[in-house]
Order: C-alpha cells, then structure tokens, then sequence
C-alpha cells in the first residue's frame, strides 16, 4: 500500500475540538503551545443504528470528546499522481469511510454525530478507518482508491457506485466488487432524517461482523 499521509494528530481531529498538528514529537494545539503526545483511547461500544436519533437510547459519547471539523472549504488539488490523498484516520483495518460534502471537511453537524454512532455501533475506532472527503478528489474511481488504501470493506456515504466508475447498486446493502465489500449510502445529512435506510443500513452492518 502507498505511505500514508494520516498522522495521529489528523486521526484524533476526528474525536477532538481543538486543532493539533505534529510538530517534531510534540503536539502544537491552535494557540502554538507545545505540549507531549498524550496517548487517547476510545472505546468502542456496540449500538444498533435503528436506534439513531433517540438520545435516550444511544449511550453519549464523553463530554470531552468533540465534534468533527467544521465548515472547513475544499482546497484545489494538483493531478492524482502528484499528490497523496489527505484523509483522517490510520486505516489499520483497511476500511475506507467515504464522504462526499463540498462545504464543510466531513459533514454538518447532524451528519457527523450520525457518522460517530456509526463508527460506535460497529466497533471501529480512528485506528482502524480511513476518512476520506471525496469532494475533494471528484473523478477517483474505485481502483484508484483500493490500490492506494488497500481496501476491504468501503463505507460509502453520498458517493454513488457511477461516481467510482462501477455498476449500479442498491443502498444500504452489502455488495462486493471483487474481494472488497461495500455499503453505499445516501449523504449523511440526509440519511440522518431517513429513518427506514437507516434500519436498512443497520441490519447491513450487524452481518458484516466487524
């Protein structure tokens, strides 16, 4: 697989509200000040996703775990083969999470609180997925994707099959192209208000047995 451009700093991005870059082996946060890498662990628990949007019934997140980026614009990109792909996450379990928003890095709010009881319901943690906003890279078909992140199973959330180059599929379900299996999905804002995909896509995930 290609080197990666993920650093923990880019992974954590994902559960907390400050941004933090790598700076040597320190962590800068958004006011310059230099502290230690600090080790965090996130544990996963199961949920089922029919349960999405009751929060009674879904178990929150800690209060010190933040929302995912905000509003953050789409930058022009140079051609594919002179650029890695900049994603969020270290992929250690080879699972591509795809988001398709042209405003914002990942989603609105509602969509990244979706995407969070997702990720918990299954048992991943930022270890294990590569988060990848593919508005940023409009026309990468479905090789190019598999050959750089070496993938197994591909979440798709609003990147239709057509967009990677492949044959038309239902939503919600698990198909495979080859040996990768995928779950293609509406864009998260608006499954987040479709109750029954949701149910659909919660009975997809429970047989992939992650």
């Amino acid at each position: 697989m290609v080197s990666q451009l993920s650093t923990d700093g880019e992974a954590l991005r994902l559960f907390f509200t400050d941004d933090i870059y790598f700076v040597n082996e320190t962590v800068a946060d958004a006011k310059g000040d230099v502290e230690p890498v600090v080790a965090v662990s996130v544990a996963p628990v199961a949920q089922p996703l029919a349960q999405v949007g009751q929060p009674d019934s879904v178990a929150q997140l800690p209060t010190d775990v933040a929302q995912l980026p905000n509003d953050v614009a789409p930058t022009n990109l140079p051609e594919l083969n002179t650029v890695d792909f900049k994603f969020l996450g270290k992929n250690k379990r080879n699972i591509l999470i795809l988001v398709n928003d042209e405003h914002n890095e990942v989603s609105n709010e509602a969509g990244r609180e979706l995407l969070r009881k997702i990720v918990k319901s299954i048992n991943l943690t930022a270890e294990d997925f590569a988060l990848l906003n593919y508005a940023r890279y409009t026309g990468t078909n479905f090789e190019q994707l598999k050959a750089y992140f070496n993938s197994d199973i591909v979440f798709s959330f609003g990147v239709p099959p057509a967009a990677l180059g492949l044959a038309d599929y239902p939503e919600n379900t698990i198909v495979s192209q080859g040996a990768v299996r995928l779950v293609f999905s509406a864009e998260l804002p608006h499954l987040n208000e479709d109750a029954n995909a949701k149910k659909i896509l919660w009975s997809s995930l429970k047989n992939l047995a992650l």
